[in-house]
């Protein structure tokens, strides 16, 4: 597991709501965010993109 934080943007495919959010990478290459579902009930459906914070 690293120790670099990541600036998480996820957005919900079914609705188009958007979160931002900050996590880490664990090692199996999953972003830990706490997040669980969009407002909308959407769990699979969602489009994640990750950048390192500085």
């Amino acid at each position: 597991m690293t120790d670099s934080r990541y600036r998480i943007v996820i957005r919900c495919t079914e609705c188009g709501e958007k979160y931002i959010l900050r996590g880490r990478q664990n090692e199996n290459g999953e972003y830990e965010t706490g997040f669980k579902q969009c407002v909308c009930g959407n769990v699979h459906q969602l489009h994640i993109d990750a950048t390192p914070e500085s």
